[in-house]
């Protein structure tokens, strides 16, 4: 499956097959909130949320991978992605985009 963020693949023609999409909520243990909130008092990256986020994309792209497979899509086009803080230490993520099948 390609993905790409441009809103075409140069060279190739395709049809249009809707909107293709896969979220996910994420978060972390109450050690890496408390962990996360002693951070923001020194300041720096908080490595445990980078770490959830990374893996929340990655889920989230999956779902929609998935989604664009059922449709029998060659491609999904202008990929893109959300987040959302849901609650204290908690995120949603969500990857969305075109599916297309290729002419």
């Amino acid at each position: 499956m390609k993905l790409s963020n441009l809103n075409h693949i140069p060279g190739q023609e395709f049809d249009v097959l809707g909107l293709v999409k896969g979220n996910t909520v994420q978060s972390k243990h109450i050690g890496k909130d408390i962990g996360a909130g002693l951070k923001t008092l020194v300041g720096g990256e908080i490595k445990g949320y980078t770490e959830m986020l990374q893996e929340a994309r990655q889920i989230a792209t999956q779902r929609m991978v998935e989604e664009a497979e059922a449709l029998r899509a060659d491609a999904v086009i202008n990929v893109r992605f959300s987040s959302s803080q849901i609650m204290e230490g908690a995120a949603e993520v969500i990857a969305y985009g075109t599916a297309v099948k290729f002419r």
